[in-house]
């Protein structure tokens, strides 16, 4: 009877091992074995506790040989084998799982062969959110991005042959071949100048000036690409994420796609912990709210009222009067949309019906406040 708990968790750790995702185990497991291959390298650290060191990577070292060998079955039995092994994920856990004990194979000395235990980092990546964008803006940037590189190119090789043109007679262990010269033309072309390698001649002096601003240009075009290209991304996202959440709240049901989206277009989303003020009694008022998820309390003369999932509030501070007439709060986890009072005009303006449904729900209000 005590042995019947062990199965069930046993079963949910193997099952949430199979999966594509990093357990909390193995993210453990990634932080102590790269710590332990890090002490490895310390000899005084390294000779104290030894034993323990060693210990550590092996169970580290068995985790990830025990999460591979999940994976593979689990993929088999789904008749996906190859597609995994063969996928990013699949190579990079087989590499984590095999590539010291290869190298221990090989002969290669212990000290050595366990450096390859940062290989285990790679496993990590998949489960960085921002990655997944990069990806996105590398491949959508393509163009511009290898148009600026082609023009790094250039500048490099044309730098590397001026240089070794102008000064390969008075530095010949420098700049006596092109593609010497092409360490100090990368060098300085990336602004790094560590300084071991530099132009004497005051011609090669002036082309080394032209390549150092030519290098602030190239990169500065780089990070502006690499910039826009991640604004147009997060926009993009965002505004996915706010139509979702727009198309949910039920005052808005009744609108068409095209006001749907210049809807989502005006609002801004806002998660907020319980009893949070959203709005104080007296203030000026600048914006209105919509519950998307969650619950607030409006805190009226003798009573609270709390409003749920489609409800709105602060309208009535913008038909007209400036001051806020309750406090409102929040009375668990809730999202909220927010429209400004500009964009609330405009938006009333460019539908009517939405004009008329809030001025009708305002008076409502209005007169139940009395």
């Amino acid at each position: 009877m005590s042995k019947r708990p062990v199965f069930p968790v046993l079963a949910q750790f193997v099952s949430a091992t199979a999966g594509r995702n990093m357990t909390t185990v193995a993210y453990a497991a990634v932080s102590l074995g790269v710590a332990m291959m890090t002490l490895l390298t310390v000899a005084p650290a390294y000779d104290a506790a030894a034993h323990w060191v060693d210990a550590l990577l092996w169970g580290c070292l068995a985790y990830f040989v025990f999460e591979w060998l999940v994976r593979l079955r689990h993929m088999r039995q789904r008749g996906r084998l190859w597609f995994y092994a063969l996928s990013g994920a699949g190579l990079v856990d087989a590499v984590g799982a095999l590539a010291v004990p290869l190298a221990l194979l090989a002969g290669i000395e212990p000290k050595t062969a366990w450096l390859l235990a940062i290989l285990w980092v790679l496993k990590v990546v998949p489960g960085i959110p921002g990655l997944r964008q990069l990806r996105r803006v590398l491949v959508v940037e393509s163009g511009p991005l290898l148009s600026v590189l082609v023009i790094f190119l250039m500048v490099v090789f044309l730098a590397s042959v001026a240089e070794y043109f102008l000064e390969h007679d008075v530095q010949p262990q420098t700049f006596g071949s092109v593609p010497a010269a092409l360490w100090w033309a990368v060098v300085t072309l990336t602004t790094t100048g560590y300084g071991d390698v530099v132009p004497i001649t005051p011609l090669g002096r002036i082309v080394a000036a032209m390549v150092m601003i030519s290098g602030l240009g190239v990169f500065g075009l780089w990070t502006g690409i690499l910039a826009t290209g991640f604004a147009a991304e997060t926009r993009r996202d965002n505004f996915l994420k706010t139509w979702e959440t727009v198309s949910k709240v039920p005052f808005f049901a009744t609108l068409g796609p095209a006001a749907i989206a210049d809807v989502t277009q005006m609002l801004r989303t806002m998660d907020l912990p319980p009893r949070t003020m959203i709005i104080r009694k007296d203030t000026n008022g600048d914006c209105m709210y919509f519950v998307a998820a969650g619950e607030v309390e409006v805190d009226l003369p003798g009573r609270k009222v709390k409003l749920g999932e489609g409800a709105f509030i602060g309208e009535m501070a913008l038909l007209g009067n400036a001051k806020r007439g309750a406090n409102v709060t929040t009375t668990k986890v809730s999202r909220l949309l927010v429209l400004d009072l500009v964009d609330f005009r405009l938006l009333m303006a460019r539908h009517p019906e939405l004009a008329e449904t809030i001025d009708a729900e305002a008076k409502r209000r209005e007169l139940e406040n009395q």
